[in-house]
């Protein structure tokens, strides 16, 4: 298994061994654009690998702090409570950075920027550029994609 994302086509891809598409999804990558340093909001480009699988079982919207689960389901009431959040629903994929120097160790470290692969609220627009640096996607779809990808599937994000 091979996850493709194309930060151009706002698109995720899950490819088998042999190349074939299994899944496509649109997704959501970083308002402020491609970039690796730390505390930039941007998406990191490169090879990445899936660190951790957080989540399963887990209900649809549920919502996770720190990768955690808050015990609350994100709701339009719970959205209005708390305007400014960055909601992290039902599942996550943890990614850390192949490439030293690049999206691994020093100031560039996806895993220390907490980069994911995760669900987002249904109401929130895909298809265009609008997370904090992040990978957000529909919550069907990240159980989806989470229930086929084992932990270090790799993953590349190119403009």
């Amino acid at each position: 298994m091979h996850i493709n994302i194309s930060i151009q086509q706002q698109t995720l891809t899950l490819l088998d061994n042999m190349g074939n598409v299994k899944a496509q999804y649109a997704i959501s990558s970083a308002a402020n654009g491609t970039g690796c340093e730390k505390n930039s909001g941007c998406t990191p480009l490169g090879a990445h690998t899936i660190r951790a699988k957080i989540g399963d079982k887990q209900p649809l919207n549920t919502v996770f702090v720190g990768r955690r689960p808050t015990g609350e389901i994100c709701t339009p009431a719970l959205m209005a409570e708390f305007p400014n959040r960055d909601w992290i629903l039902t599942r996550i994929l943890w990614l850390s950075g192949n490439v030293l120097g690049k999206n691994r160790l020093g100031n560039v470290d996806t895993m220390q920027r907490y980069i994911y692969i995760h669900g987002t609220p249904d109401s929130v627009a895909l298809g265009q550029p609008e997370s904090h640096g992040c990978i957000r996607m529909r919550n069907a779809d990240i159980v989806e994609l989470f229930n086929m990808v084992p932990v270090g599937t790799s993953v590349m994000i190119a403009d």
